[in-house]
């Protein structure tokens, strides 16, 4: 390579990064939001709080790893154990470390020359870590065209609307190597298959091997990789194998590359991951059944939004322009693929090996959307290969009009190349305009409020208290807060149930981690019975799961274990084991194992987490809490929620709730509710209206909102703590700020 290409390669390398990075940090300015409310989503060192929650758990495990050595709070028989999740029985530290390991590092770095924050490295590492991916993509793409489809398959990776908002700074999660490692992995492997001297094959195998045992550190999901190039390459040696072709080196490569990348995933990530390698597809499909993995408990994992399946306008818009240029890219390789000539002159490197390979990575990425909108990102590499082989493809046609001698203006080269970078241009700045949309709707996953209240918690409870707050938040307080809170972002663990029956550290299997949680949970919201979600709290924060784990070793019937417990929940432990014993005939020492864990003698402190802005948790609330376990199906009771705005005398909501403001005439979709609530300045007024009517309405006035709530739901604690944030319950607010409560029993 002459100086010459070493100046412009460097000089694309540049132009792909700094793309990628500037197009990122350009969220930091949170330009979606407006300039008088930016302080509010801003934390102590003047950046904004993390987009995503999963970010403080990541923070979590570092400042852990850095503060001990190791991720987890504690080791229990040789396990790591954190504590701090699903508490208050914890779980064994699961976790793939590879983000921990890199942000230490470069924490542990900077800090030679200067202080800074770990919060702060944290938050910036995505946006230094993504743009990466766009140069595995050029240099990968550049071994089968030109440097301008090649650099256009770069800035196509890096603008990719899905990959950059996962990867802007604040988005401190795994997504950050769910391009890179992909294109990396595969391509040491196509080169070991087209490698010519057998000593090269061995090294590029062993190569890819150890790139995916890094995606094995880096995210939970690098078995959808290995499945890709095993299974395509045993399918293709067979084909190949039937057609009388030589596929003895292919057979070397896989061989080699299979056994070493078990091995190695064995050695530095733990032989369970292999085991879990060969068991998760059956947990998949468990998944995917009609029942799901917790039957009869109601599954978590459908309320999670990017588990939803997505829509094609999902995708379209989530790769961006390589979803249309791949496609087209793949069929357009294939015309040039079966003319010989065509081949020679422009894809002369490419090998049907890869290029069935290619076919078969785009139509993984596509069933993947069977388990969410999250797995969409496995599209974009493919995609974004394909389109730069494309537009490779383009610019040698051009090459095609200087042999045309009717128009002689081709016959300059300086035309055709002012036309190359036309066509570059006329991809890649699309792109490059098309994710200032996406990163405008970025929100912040906290504000001043969320994060004010963590700190208080921390400065103001015991060590040993439990938060309960809405799962999405849970890592937020974990890791702010420094508490242990019963429920998370990890919710029940899913990623670990494939390997638990052959982890003696998982006691109780699937079911502990469970889904079961989320219904005690919101079920103690969902009722309107005070002292029975008294009583869930309690057992949940105190025992855990092992009340309903005891209960069902006797009925063998969660059904039923389900009704006993809510029957004995909200009674002392006197009356509940008269319940117990002649209602439910359990014996004496069955029903003592019971109570033991329903009715603790010395139960955990704990305190409950609300927000205003969180209102449209109500649907999942009432949903899941009020879950039917003889038809095993959701709630169905009505809940909407609205933003107001009021012109002149009539307020109207976005959830077609409509109020004469002079009058106080309200309706929702044309209808009056049975009452009408009144929330302002923190006093709340009750007006029954119509009783033959089935919904009633709050409206919110010091946040402009309005709430449409099933009739029967309307003395619900989450309406009494949510909604009207009042103190007629046993739990009180010890601490409030802005749109946020803490509540304690008192």
């Amino acid at each position: 390579m002459s100086k010459k290409q070493i100046l412009i390669t460097l000089i694309i390398i540049l132009i792909i990064f700094m793309v990628g990075f500037v197009l990122r940090v350009e969220s930091t300015n949170l330009p979606g939001v407006p300039l008088d409310e930016k302080a509010y989503y801003q934390d102590q060192n003047g950046l904004p709080y993390m987009y995503e929650m999963d970010s403080y758990y990541n923070y979590r495990l570092t400042k852990n790893y850095l503060e001990h050595g190791h991720t987890g709070d504690t080791f229990i028989n040789g396990t790591e154990w954190d504590f701090h999740s699903y508490a208050p029985s914890g779980v064994p530290m699961d976790y793939p470390p590879l983000i921990v390991y890199l942000t230490a590092f470069v924490y542990k770095f900077i800090n030679l020359f200067a202080s800074v924050p770990l919060l702060v490295v944290c938050f910036w590492i995505p946006a230094f870590v993504g743009p990466l991916a766009g140069i595995m993509t050029y240099f990968f793409v550049r071994r089968y065209t030109n440097n301008y489809g090649a650099a256009a398959a770069g800035i196509l990776a890096v603008t990719a609307p899905l990959y950059l908002v996962r990867t802007v700074p604040g988005w401190f999660d795994t997504d950050m190597f769910n391009v890179f490692f992909p294109i990396l992995v595969t391509w040491l492997f196509v080169e070991a298959v087209t490698a010519q001297k057998f000593k090269n094959q061995i090294i590029l195998s062993l190569s890819a091997a150890f790139a995916m045992v890094l995606f094995a550190l880096a995210w939970n999901g690098w078995q959808y990789q290995f499945y890709l190039l095993v299974i395509f390459t045993s399918i293709y040696i067979l084909w190949r194998k039937i057609r009388g072709g030589n596929v003895k080196n292919c057979a070397y490569i896989i061989s080699i590359y299979f056994v070493s990348t078990l091995l190695l995933v064995g050695i530095f990530t733990g032989f369970l991951n292999v085991i879990n390698l060969f068991e998760e597809p059956q947990t998949l499909l468990k998944m995917l059944s009609s029942h799901g993995v917790w039957y009869p408990w109601p599954n978590v994992y459908v309320s999670v939004s990017e588990l939803q399946k997505p829509s094609i306008w999902d995708v379209m818009s989530g790769v961006g322009p390589a979803f249309f240029g791949g496609i087209l890219g793949i069929l357009w390789i294939l015309r040039v693929m079966i003319n010989p000539k065509l081949k020679k002159r422009f894809l002369n490197r490419m090998t049907w090996f890869f290029y069935l390979m290619l076919i078969a990575w785009t139509l993984i990425g596509f069933v993947s959307f069977e388990e969410g909108s999250r797995f969409l990102i496995l599209l974009i590499s493919p995609l974004v290969i394909s389109s730069g082989i494309l537009i490779g493809l383009v610019i040698n046609y051009l090459s095609l009009l200087k042999e045309n001698h009717v128009l002689n203006i081709f016959q300059r080269e300086g035309v055709i190349k002012i036309f190359k970078v036309v066509i570059i241009l006329l991809v890649t700045v699309p792109a490059v305009f098309s994710v200032y949309e996406s990163t405008c709707a970025l929100q912040t996953g906290a504000n001043d409020d969320l994060w004010d209240s963590a700190l208080w918690i921390n400065n103001n409870t015991q060590n040993n208290t439990i938060v309960i707050v809405e799962w999405g938040y849970g890592h937020l307080f974990s890791a702010i807060a420094n508490r242990s809170v019963s429920f998370d972002g990890r919710t029940a663990y899913i990623e670990t149930l494939s390997i638990r029956q052959f982890d003696g550290a998982y006691k109780f299997g699937s079911e502990s981690p469970s889904s079961s949680r989320e219904y005690w949970i919101n079920h103690a919201f969902s009722t309107d019975n005070q002292t029975l979600s008294l009583g869930i709290f309690r057992m949940l924060t105190t025992s855990g799961d092992m009340g309903y784990i005891t209960l069902d070793q006797y009925t063998k019937n969660t059904t039923q274990s389900v009704m006993i417990l809510n029957s004995i929940l909200g009674v002392d432990n006197e009356t509940a084991k008269e319940i117990l014993l002649t209602k439910y005939g359990l014996n004496e020492e069955q029903a003592e194992n019971v109570l033991q864990y329903t009715h603790p003698s010395d139960s955990r402190p704990f305190v409950l987490v609300t927000s205003i802005n969180t209102l449209g948790r109500g649907k999942a609330i009432f949903k899941f809490g009020e879950w039917d376990f003889n038809d095993v199906k959701e709630g169905n009771y009505t809940y909407s929620v609205g933003t107001f705005v009021i012109n002149g005398t009539i307020l109207n909501s976005t959830n077609k709730v409509v109020m004469n403001m002079k009058t106080r005439d309200i309706t929702w979709n044309g209808s009056y509710p049975y009452s009408f609530i009144l929330i302002k300045n923190g006093t709340m007024k009750e007006q029954r209206i119509n009783n033959n009517s089935n919904f009633s309405v709050a409206v919110l006035m010091d946040v402009n909102k309005t709430v449409v709530i099933d009739k029967s739901l309307e003395n619900s604690m989450f309406m009494k703590l949510w909604v009207e944030n009042s103190n007629s319950t046993m739990f009180k607010p010890i601490y409030r700020k802005g749109t946020v409560t803490v509540w304690q029993y008192v």
